[in-house]
């Protein structure tokens, strides 16, 4: 139970420096947010209407910047997350509500089947060394190599365009409207394809090296031994022995991973133009729309540390010696 208190003390303290970096971003970088909106607007805006642009943003300089701060705080807790410069007046939360949907059912899919897939081949093979299994290993290194977005830009050259089986762009076809119907189910699945199979294979290569090598180091530990011993089965010892001690590096490391993946989704969405948060992103950088910048980089921080403590709980049940520890 320490354990678990210690934890989420740690996540707390982290989620509450991400909100207060997230508060300080518009006002430490360079040049004015509302005066970038006012620039890209037609025709001119007087005084009143400027200041009002300011207390709209919780930029008034009139405020103190404690004030600022609480008011910012406040916010965030009643889910106010501003207004976007780009789709003004639509509020941020709604922006991010229409692309975290695809951003998730593409992450969330590839993650989880990338980290089951390669546990499960690095499990066989490093029990079963000198077999066939190992003859993926080479090519798992390669493909461990090669960043997310290269191999997008070699699958959209082979495999999409003019005369392609797959979509080069976009979430869903042309003319077909999004609602809960198998037209557009069937159009979002197709336009995913190429870019879950660019973001699964590459992520994957590492979870069949790690566990492999996992499997490996632990083969040849005493317990293993006895348990060949006793007479026990080849298939529960491999997985109730050797392979629930060797995951648990990888349980962690799942997590850890998360961010990294994230962050390699951003540029496969870029390059296929798949409209998730990372494609959202990459256009609020270049409209230079603060409200939303902050918007996303909270809700890729926060996400990122709940995985985190959802690695934590697994390890926690996982390994009876956490569990010991409270």
């Amino acid at each position: 139970m320490s354990f678990l208190l210690r934890r989420l003390a740690f996540y707390l303290f982290t989620a509450w420096a991400a909100v207060t970096i997230n508060f300080l971003l518009p006002r430490m970088m360079p040049g004015d947010p509302v005066l970038s909106l006012i620039s890209r607007a037609q025709g001119q805006l007087d005084t009143d209407a400027i200041r009002s642009l300011y207390i709209l943003f919780g930029l008034d300089e009139e405020k103190s910047f404690l004030r600022q701060y609480v008011e910012y705080l406040g916010q965030l807790l009643s889910g106010d997350l501003g207004l976007s410069f780009t789709f003004f007046p639509t509020p941020v939360a709604a922006v991010i509500g229409d692309s975290l949907p695809w951003t998730l059912a593409l992450v969330g899919f590839t993650t989880v089947l990338s980290f089951l897939l390669g546990t499960g081949l690095g499990v066989l093979a490093g029990w079963r060394r000198g077999s066939w299994v190992e003859l993926i290993l080479p090519v798992t290194t390669f493909l461990a190599s090669i960043p997310y977005f290269w191999l997008g830009l070699i699958a959209i050259t082979l495999l999409a365009g003019q005369g392609g089986a797959f979509p080069a762009s976009g979430g869903f076809d042309p003319g077909v409207v999004p609602a809960w119907d198998w037209e557009f189910i069937g159009s979002a699945i197709h336009h995913t394809l190429l870019p879950a199979a660019t973001i699964l294979v590459t992520s994957m290569a590492g979870w069949v090296l790690s566990m492999r090598n996992m499997m490996v180091t632990v083969s040849a530990e005493d317990y293993i031994t006895v348990a060949h011993a006793k007479g026990l089965p080849e298939r529960r010892v491999m997985l109730s022995y050797a392979a629930r001690n060797a995951l648990l590096p990888n349980v962690s490391g799942f997590a850890l991973q998360l961010g990294l993946i994230v962050g390699g989704t951003l540029l496969v969405e870029i390059v296929f133009s798949y409209p998730g948060v990372g494609f959202q992103l990459f256009q609020a950088v270049g409209a230079k729309d603060y409200p939303l910048l902050q918007g996303i980089f909270l809700i890729v921080t926060l996400s990122v540390l709940a995985a985190n403590l959802l690695a934590d709980l697994v390890y926690l049940l996982l390994d009876p010696r956490t569990r010991r520890e409270g």
